[in-house]
């Protein structure tokens, strides 16, 4: 048997409101728990727009027929007018999230924000964006989020410090192969930073138009899960939860019949106390725009 962590990022209300329920069905045929992260303020998404004007963005944006993939109110949300409060719409949504047994993290207070201005946040500025995103989520599920995934896979050395003063049990912030302890570059913090469980797997996104076509993508994907190997999958409600939902369905039917299992994030993390330190650098990733964080 070969254990997945399955990760699934929630941006937009969009995708809170569509996406989650979807999600939620789907994953109870298969009996599978999941981590969920999600976004609880404003989904101001549509300001992505202005990154057409970058060539990488707009052949990607083609490549996935994203209005189609997306749908137009996500790619045009807080464009022209503030975007509405993703956890003040939602909260039902993800409150029943909670109840029916899923691990539920923190995402972001403002996806956008954090994925476009992450590498010019002050130390201030993080620690009022995080503490402002996890007390909306901890007011709305009555606990606090045991953990943490990075909006886009974009980290810094000051927002790892920082998270280290929230009580996450783990992060997952950056793309990688192996559970580890991060170092930031000075080695200097007040507060042991959190484990890291990175992503290991490609994302729809990535890959379809370039590695491989929708009728080919779920044997292409399971081809990469390997039993010697940490394995773990991220999705987007945006994505697996609505436009491709049957496709993602299939994936977990063909999965199974391959003995592999799903799990939230947080049961991957070892026994054992101790974990490998490592370090994280910023690197370029075939088929997405921008640079994202990886284990090095």
């Amino acid at each position: 048997m070969i254990e997945v962590g399955l990760r699934i990022d929630v941006d937009t209300l969009r995708g809170t409101r569509q996406g989650v329920p979807e999600l939620h069905e789907i994953l109870a045929r298969e009996s599978i728990k999941a981590s969920f992260f999600f976004s609880v303020g404003p989904d101001n998404m549509g300001r992505h727009l202005w990154r057409l004007l970058k060539p990488t963005f707009l052949l990607k944006m083609l490549r996935t027929q994203a209005a189609s993939l997306y749908g137009w109110d996500i790619l045009l949300r807080g464009t022209f007018w503030p975007g509405p409060l993703i956890g003040k719409h939602c909260a039902a949504v993800i409150r029943e999230t909670e109840a029916a047994g899923h691990e539920i993290g923190l995402h972001a207070w403002d996806h956008q924000q954090w994925q476009n201005r992450i590498d010019k946040f002050t130390p201030d500025t993080l620690d009022i964006v995080i503490k402002r995103g996890y007390d909306a989520l901890k007011e709305i599920i009555g606990k606090p989020p045991t953990c943490f995934a990075a909006p886009a896979w974009r980290i810094t050395d000051d927002g790892l410090k920082i998270l280290s003063r929230f009580p996450f049990s783990y992060v997952s912030n950056c793309r990688g192969n192996s559970i580890f302890r991060p170092q930031t570059a000075d080695k200097i913090t007040d507060d042991p930073l959190h484990i890291e469980i990175p992503t290991t797997l490609p994302t729809y996104d990535e890959i379809i138009g370039q590695q491989c076509d929708s009728e080919s993508y779920n044997n292409y994907l399971l081809d990469l899960i390997k039993p010697d190997q940490l394995n773990v999958l991220t999705i987007h409600a945006e994505v697996e939860g609505i436009f491709c939902h049957e496709l993602f369905a299939d994936f977990l039917h063909q999965a199974r019949s391959r003995d592999i299992t799903f799990k939230p994030l947080g049961s991957l993390l070892p026994k054992a106390a101790e974990i490998p330190p490592g370090s994280i650098r910023k690197i370029t990733q075939p088929g997405r725009e921008g640079w994202i964080a990886a284990q090095q």
